[in-house]
């Protein structure tokens, strides 16, 4: 190859190259010019948001109040004999019946005691019976003058006395056989008794302050729980005024939740709440009655029990992933306006039911809450509302829970 060619040549690969990198970075600056675009596109278009349409509900509200259990009935067994207690009969934790044998005292003095005065009782109905024969007899003899009028009114004295100490004698009886019956402590009550505070060979004294044991009748059995008077004047406030209906009292259902967080089978029902409002903690006490057939509950249990307090007919419900607090610590939500700009607003919660709030204030029938997508927004900003495909109903209605959200 000549060196012309040669020159030729390299000229030609220098061309190619040149109209090869110019083909290039046309390209390049047209990729640029379409994905600016599209960016500026996307920041025109409104952000989507998911929202749900705020609607009264039909909601069954309750209140989870913390409580303790006590027996239904409660006895302390005590002895109204002194002795020594010769024998307990009952096996400590097992259920005894009324007038089931406890203990048995010593009966040996009450024993003799009773024969005795058995015995004088004898003596005077014995001493009754000539005393009698001769007012008898002076009776009619006094009225042919045969015996002076002294001579009756002795036998007619001695007649009353001989009955009046009868009537001691049949009074000394009982009385021993009382005692004599006493030896045997019964049950009071049926139930299940406690552990023993006595033994065999004990001594014990009539009427001491020291039980010898207790019974307590577990089935059915009291839930006593604390209520704050600010929650009961609440209460009392929305059934007044017609917001909330209410069963009444003698018809309220309580449910039982208990230590482990396990529900317990049975209802309850409330019995009555207290009259006064304890000072120290601003509260005042309820009480309802549940079944223990199974006597799972016993005195003295931590529980917590769910009351139903009404039904509120027009409760607005808000999910509570799209209520949020601002600096004041006030609760507030962003909703989708007329205009489909975002706005925010201050609400007023009462408490939570289920996975929702019940608001108070703040909201209206149709309002669009904003639920997913707030961090995208700002107030004043166009939104594109979405509807929430799985809460589209709000919340679905349920029970309240125990706390009251602060307003």
């Amino acid at each position: 190859m000549t060196l012309l060619e040669m020159l030729i040549l390299n000229k030609k690969k220098s061309s190619i190259i040149a109209v090869t990198g110019i083909l290039a970075a046309s390209l390049f600056i047209a990729g640029c010019k379409d994905r600016s675009a599209a960016v500026g596109n996307a920041q025109s278009a409104p952000p989507e948001v998911s929202v749900v349409a705020v609607k009264p509900q039909h909601v069954a509200l309750s209140t989870e109040l913390p409580g303790r259990t006590s027996a239904y009935f409660i006895a302390e067994v005590r002895p109204q004999v002194s002795g020594i207690v010769k024998q307990r009969l009952f096996i400590e934790g097992a259920d005894v019946k009324a007038g089931e044998v406890l203990y048995q005292i010593d009966p040996a003095t009450y024993q003799a005691s009773f024969n005795s005065a058995k015995a004088a009782l004898d003596k005077s109905e014995a001493n009754l019976v000539p005393a009698r024969l001769k007012a008898e007899r002076y009776k009619d003899l006094v009225k042919i003058n045969a015996v002076s009028q002294q001579d009756y009114d002795d036998a007619s004295s001695a007649l009353k006395q001989a009955e009046a100490d009868v009537e001691a004698g049949k009074a000394a009886v009982e009385s021993a056989r009382i005692n004599l019956a006493y030896t045997k402590v019964t049950a009071p009550i049926s139930g299940r008794i406690g552990r023993s505070s006595v033994t065999s060979g004990a001594l014990v004294t009539a009427n001491q302050p020291a039980a010898l044991a207790t019974v307590q009748q577990l089935s059915p059995i009291y839930v006593d729980v604390t209520q704050s008077s600010a929650d009961m004047l609440r209460l009392k406030r929305d059934i007044a005024s017609g917001r909330m209906k209410s069963s009444g009292v003698a018809q309220t259902p309580v449910k039982l939740l208990l230590e482990d967080g396990s529900s317990y089978p049975l209802d309850g029902t409330l019995k009555f709440s207290e009259v006064t409002v304890d000072q120290t903690t601003g509260s005042i006490t309820i009480r309802a009655v549940f079944p223990n057939p199974k006597k799972t509950l016993l005195p003295g249990m931590f529980v917590r029990a769910v009351l139903e307090e009404g039904v509120d007919e027009s409760a607005i419900l808000v999910p509570q992933i799209g209520v949020s607090r601002n600096t004041a610590g006030e609760a507030t939500v962003m909703v989708v306006g007329n205009e489909e700009k975002a706005e925010a607003r201050v609400i007023k919660v009462v408490r939570t039911v289920g996975d929702s709030w019940l608001v108070s204030d703040g909201l209206k029938t149709g309002d669009r809450v904003i639920l997913e997508g707030i961090q995208k927004v700002r107030p004043g900003m166009p939104v594109k509302a979405v509807a929430s495909a799985d809460r589209a109903d709000n919340a679905p209605a349920g029970s309240a829970n125990t706390a009251a959200a602060k307003k």
